[in-house]
């Protein structure tokens, strides 16, 4: 019965053990991946580049206000 419950676990843990355990990694230690040392890391292991990692939405887009917009 205990064994069914583990099932999925073993599973995803043989499927991809390095997502798991870095998953696990992080939930347990309460790890932010958007704090800044953990946001770096991931970006490095992702291939970008300091400057298109550095760009996010929210500087992307400086009149982030509401806007008016006209209907024919």
């Amino acid at each position: 019965m205990f064994v069914d419950e583990l099932t999925p676990i073993v599973k995803e843990l043989s499927g991809q053990p390095i997502a798991f355990l870095g998953g696990l990694f992080s939930g347990l230690f309460r790890l932010n991946l958007s704090d800044d040392p953990v946001k770096t890391w991931l970006d490095r292991q992702a291939g970008k580049s300091d400057s298109e990692a550095s760009n996010t939405p929210d500087q992307n887009n400086q009149n982030s206000g509401p806007q008016t917009i006209s209907i024919e």
